[in-house]
């Protein structure tokens, strides 16, 4: 199983980013799967979800209104759509996934599958 996070970059605040993480290994047709962040200095947090048996969840509500979360079953890719970022939105952007997980959960511990990261830098 390898989940493959793309997309993070440089970018002045105002900027969009569009992060992708491709799954290969096992199908995401069915199972949650979700976009954390670590800033600096901080925990590893939970953004957003999406499963096809709730939908999409925003863990995170700085990003409301901001964030789009989406996916494509037959690409097997999950996207994260980031607008008007901010310096804040600063950090290391995972993917995550578990076949186990139906639902989505804002917990790291509840993730088998980790992506290597995307690093997001927003300038001010």
């Amino acid at each position: 199983v390898q989940l493959q996070a793309s997309g993070g970059g440089l970018v002045r605040a105002g900027g969009s980013l569009r992060l992708s993480c491709a799954v290969s290994g096992f199908t995401l047709d069915g199972y949650a799967i979700g976009w954390f962040r670590r800033a600096p200095g901080k925990e590893r947090e939970g953004v957003s979800c999406i499963s096809d048996s709730d939908g999409t969840t925003v863990f995170e509500d700085s990003v409301k209104g901001r964030f789009t979360i989406s996916k494509d079953n037959a690409k097997n890719t999950v996207y994260l759509q980031m607008n008007d970022l901010k310096p804040e939105d600063t950090a290391v952007y995972y993917c995550a996934s578990d076949p186990r997980l139906l639902i989505c959960s804002p917990h790291n511990n509840e993730y088998l599958y980790w992506g290597q990261g995307t690093l997001v830098t927003v300038s001010s």
